[in-house]
């Protein structure tokens, strides 16, 4: 079979059309969450378009590296994610009290971000040169469990509160799809809520427990931590069946909508076309989500399963995380919605991971 003709039988086209159709709706949705917001975030869309061209640039060079090599220098990766994230607070700036962008010339890079890819990465290794194929037990998790403490740490420090639950759901959705036993699951259940005080009193900044109360009462201060949720619910609601219109979404463009380009796109979005265009693209992720576990059932090694396991619970986690939060059903924690929010990073991170699942899913051909 000639080349060209193998490359279009085998790639992912199912993939490929869902992220695009999401990346267009991003930016779509961009230019009317910025079209009110001043000179300064006039150009947002152009940017995010610059940064989706240079994340497709990356995505498709991942794409033509035999993800295996991935598996050979996985600890090299894990090694720089660290690095970097040390260099954070040495190099970084200070945003809205948080330390988490390393300067890099006119743009800023986000290393925890990145960190969510190497983490995949390290667990995948990790999982791939363990023999075992029964139910792991916590005994077991042990050494993924330092895996994941060691970067959460420093996250945690920044304070990024958000970022680290996300890489917390990641490691909870390979280590539960890769066979862990339902009595070590109940007991790590049982740890995390044992620890939910101590968590209160010693990780969480004032601000995130501001957030926490605020969304356990939403009444407790509209004015001040609550305000941002309260408009995202106004204006979802307000944008009834059909939406509102594009470009006429009254909560966004008299600016009651706090961060719309960043935080709360889906706000923007939900208010101008409605509950069918939010059910349109909340199936777009969910197919992503489910194509993932898909392509992971498929892979023909453990490293590729794993891969594809923590690519699509990296998705779930900030579909699950911002969708939650937007529409008040959990707290405000800061965490973008893939492909449709402003933020290079991001941006740079979920490209990275689809191009990780694209390759797990060309290359199952290949053994």
């Amino acid at each position: 079979m000639p080349l060209g003709r193998r490359l279009r039988d085998q790639f992912d086209w199912p993939l490929f059309v869902t992220i695009a159709a999401i990346a267009v709706i991003g930016i779509v949705n961009l230019y009317s969450a910025s079209s009110i917001a001043g000179p300064l975030f006039v150009d947002s869309y152009i940017q995010q378009i610059y940064w989706l061209t240079l994340g497709s640039a990356v995505a498709v060079l991942v794409v033509a590296i035999d993800y295996r090599q991935f598996e050979r220098h996985a600890w090299i990766a894990y090694g720089i994610g660290i690095v970097l994230l040390v260099l954070v607070f040495l190099l970084g700036r200070e945003v809205r009290g948080s330390q988490r962008w390393i300067p890099i010339g006119a743009f800023s890079l986000q290393p925890s971000e990145l960190m969510k890819i190497f983490l995949i990465i390290a667990l995948a290794k990790h999982l791939h040169d363990d023999p075992r194929t029964e139910g792991r037990t916590v005994k077991d998790l042990l050494i993924p469990g330092a895996i994941l403490a060691a970067p959460l740490v420093l996250i945690l420090n920044q304070p990024d509160l958000g970022t680290a639950l996300v890489m917390v759901m990641i490691f909870a959705g390979i280590m539960f799809l890769t066979r862990l036993k339902i009595r070590s699951l109940v007991i790590l259940v049982l740890f995390f809520v044992s620890s939910a005080p101590l968590t209160w009193e010693y990780l969480l900044k004032d601000y995130q427990r501001d957030r926490v109360l605020s969304f356990l009462n939403p009444e407790r201060d509209l004015l001040g931590t609550g305000w941002h949720a309260h408009q995202a619910q106004v204006a979802i609601g307000s944008g009834g069946f059909w939406g509102k219109g594009y470009l006429q979404g009254t909560q966004n463009q008299h600016r009651f909508l706090p961060d719309p380009r960043t935080d709360f796109p889906f706000a923007v979005w939900a208010e101008e076309q409605g509950f069918i265009g939010s059910v349109v693209l909340l199936f777009l992720f969910l197919f992503v989500i489910l194509w993932g576990l898909k392509i992971a059932s498929d892979a023909k090694d453990r490293f590729g399963a794993v891969v594809a396991v923590g690519v699509s619970s990296l998705v779930f986690a900030h579909t699950v995380l911002n969708l939650g939060m937007v529409c008040g059903l959990l707290p405000v924690v800061g965490i973008t919605l893939p492909l449709v929010s402003y933020g290079g990073s991001s941006v740079l991170t979920t490209l990275i991971g689809i191009g990780l699942l694209m390759n797990v899913s060309m290359r199952r051909y290949h053994f």
